[in-house]
């Protein structure tokens, strides 16, 4: 589904016309995340966001990964697998597993350490501690009471911050703010500039969270291979925008943009028609590493833009990774001293 604009705007009629849903919506949400979750064994740390929508939590999870490994942790990441039609628990295997049974992004965090599927959450904790895991870095479930948390980090979008401040469907938030806010020990905000949102900052100034701060940026190697060719630009993901600004920001001209839905299934249909628009303008098809993992398929027309399509993968780099790591490890000295 692509999340309505007026989420992102001021409130108008729309959000307050939704708003009554939005409250009953926001207190199941609310009464839900007050439960007690299930112990993992081992220190979980939770990486997700307040909204709908794309924040770069799955870059976020990835470069913790990347310093936990560094600091001589064995972590694996714990992820539902929305889009996929395993249920698990079930360890991915990207040479073999495909975006229709795992999901997109369990296919990404694969690639970089032992993933696992499951629907279950406490059933995947048990499965990942068993298979050999030091730590558990969960991508999503901030919301999720089922698994005991023992830090709690939600990504925010520096642009876009928290849109219209209302609860689903009113608004991109999936609990109200006072059932968020008190089980999250720290927020990344993902952009450029200091100057936030006034919901953004507001939040921030009322509940005074620790603060980490990061930008996304693409690879540069691939940057590089593109020159100064032209590219049409595609992107299925929760927020394509933030794909064609970092594009801009990088010196690659997009003469064309193609946004589609967050986890979109592409079709034949879909990859014919962007094949017909790079061959007459003469231009290069760019990607996400997200999208470009739901492109492997049988199908000749799918297959033939899978060949041809750049990716561009995006890392997250993080302002202070010292004290990025330092929340870290602390997080899991705590947990185990606890145990």
């Amino acid at each position: 589904m692509r999340e309505p604009s007026f989420w992102w705007q001021e409130p108008g009629l729309a959000a307050w016309a939704l708003s009554p849903l939005a409250r009953v919506y926001g207190a199941v949400a609310g009464r839900r995340m007050g439960k007690t979750g299930a112990p993992a064994g081992i220190p979980v740390i939770c990486v997700g966001n307040f909204t709908l929508g794309g924040t770069g939590k799955t870059p976020a999870a990835l470069a913790f990964a990347e310093i936990l490994t560094a600091a001589g942790e064995h972590p694996y990441f714990l992820t539902r697998g929305y889009g996929g039609a395993l249920t698990g628990p079930i360890e991915v295997e990207p040479t073999r597993h495909r975006a229709g049974e795992t999901g997109d992004e369990p296919l990404l965090l694969a690639r970089r350490a032992p993933t696992v599927v499951a629907r279950d959450r406490p059933a995947g904790a048990l499965f990942a501690r068993q298979a050999g895991a030091s730590v558990i870095v969960m991508d999503d479930g901030l919301q999720n009471p089922s698994l005991r948390k023992d830090l709690s980090i939600a990504v925010i979008d520096a642009r876009r911050g928290i849109g219209n401040g209302f609860v689903c469907p009113a608004g991109p938030l999936r609990a109200s703010l006072g059932a968020q806010m008190p089980r999250t020990d720290a927020v990344l905000i993902v952009g450029e500039g200091r100057h936030y949102p006034p919901r953004l900052a507001a939040l921030l100034a009322a509940y005074k969270p620790q603060v980490l701060r990061a930008r996304l940026t693409l690879d540069e190697t691939a940057v590089k291979a593109l020159g100064n060719r032209k590219v049409l630009a595609f992107a299925g993901i929760g927020d394509p925008e933030k794909f064609f600004m970092s594009l801009a920001a990088s010196g690659i001209e997009a003469a064309i943009e193609r946004s589609f839905d967050d986890h979109h299934q592409y079709t034949e249909a879909d990859a014919n028609d962007l094949l017909a628009q790079c061959e007459r303008s003469g231009l290069v098809p760019v990607t996400t590493e997200k999208d470009a993992v739901r492109l492997t398929s049988p199908n000749p027309a799918l297959a033939k833009l899978a060949a041809k399509v750049r990716t561009l993968p995006a890392r997250l780099v993080f302002e202070d990774e010292k004290a990025v790591r330092k929340l870290l490890l602390d997080s899991l000295k705590t947990a185990r001293s606890a145990r």
